[in-house]
C-alpha cells in the first residue's frame, strides 16, 4: 500500500517509516498538518497514519477537510492524547481507528490490517493458486497433487506462500516477511528462519532447490513467485 505518515515528532515518525518500509509499504512522510494534507489528498494513497499534535493545522482539521476530499479514504490517528474526549472526537470525526502513544509495532500492523480489511476498496486474499503441478488451498492450508495426493502445510509455510502469491512480480526479502507477518523487526539473526521454511515450502511443492521454478531466490533481495498456472 502507499501510506502517508503524518507526524511532527522525528524520532516517531522515523519509527513508523522504517516499519512499514521494511513490511513492503510505499511510505510518503509530512512533519505539519499542510503538507500531511496535500500527501494525503493524493488519489495513489491507501491509508493516512495521522497526529493530532501538529504544527500549522492539527490532526482534527486535516481529518475533517480529508473527509471531505476522501470520504472512504482509511484514516488511522496516533497521538498522545488519550482521554475519552479526544477519542470520542477522533472516531465521530471519522476515523477509523485511534491508536494511543505509545504503541508496538505488532499492535500497529494488526490495527492497520484490520482497519484494511473493513476497507471498501480493500484486495480480496487469494484462497487457492495453481503452482506447478500442485493446487494450493490456503484454507485447508494444504496442497493437493493432479494424482489427488495430499500435503499439509504449517502456518508459517502457509503465511509465507500466501504472502508471495499476493505480491506477484516482485521480490519481498527476509527482514520483509518477518516483520509483515510475525512482527519482527531489525533481526537478521532470525532470517535464517525464512530460509528454512522457503526450503520445506519447495519440498512440498517439488520444486528443485537447486534449480528452482515456484519460489525463485533474487540474489540480495529475497524470494518472489515463480511460475504459476
Amino acid at each position: 500500500m502507499r501510506v502517508v505518515v503524518v507526524e511532527d515528532e522525528p524520532v516517531i515518525r522515523e519509527a513508523v517509516v522504517e516499519m512499514l518500509r521494511i513490511t513492503g509499504h510505499d511510505v510518503v512522510q509530512a512533519c505539519d498538518g499542510v503538507e500531511g494534507l496535500g500527501c494525503a489528498s493524493a488519489q495513489d494513497v491507501d491509508l493516512v497514519l495521522l497526529d493530532l499534535m501538529l504544527p500549522r493545522k492539527d490532526g482534527f482539521e486535516v481529518l475533517a477537510e480529508l473527509r471531505k476530499l476522501r470520504p472512504s479514504l482509511p484514516v488511522i490517528i496516533l497521538t498522545a492524547k488519550g482521554s475519552e474526549e479526544d477519542v470520542v472526537r477522533g472516531l465521530r470525526g471519522g476515523a477509523d481507528d485511534y491508536v494511543v502513544k505509545p504503541f508496538g509495532a505488532r499492535e500497529l500492523l494488526a490495527r492497520i490490517d484490520a482497519v484494511v480489511r473493513r476497507s471498501p476498496a480493500r484486495p480480496e486474499q487469494v484462497s487457492r493458486v495453481d503452482l506447478g503441478e500442485c493446487s494450493v488451498d490456503f484454507q485447508r492450508r494444504e496442497l493437493q497433487r493432479s494424482d489427488g495426493h495430499r500435503t499439509p502445510l504449517t502456518e508459517a509455510e502457509a503465511a509465507i506462500l500466501s504472502f508471495l502469491v499476493e505480491n506477484p512480480g516482485r521480490a519481498v526479502s527476509r527482514e520483509e516477511i518477518l516483520g509483515r507477518l510475525w512482527g519482527v523487526f531489525g533481526s537478521r539473526s532470525t532470517s535464517r528462519t525464512v530460509d528454512m521454511h522457503v526450503a520445506r515450502l519447495r519440498a512440498k511443492l517439488g520444486d528443485d532447490g537447486s534449480q528452482p521454478e515456484l519460489i525463485l531466490t533474487v540474489r540480495g533481495k529475497g524470494y518472489m513467485l515463480g511460475g504459476s498456472g
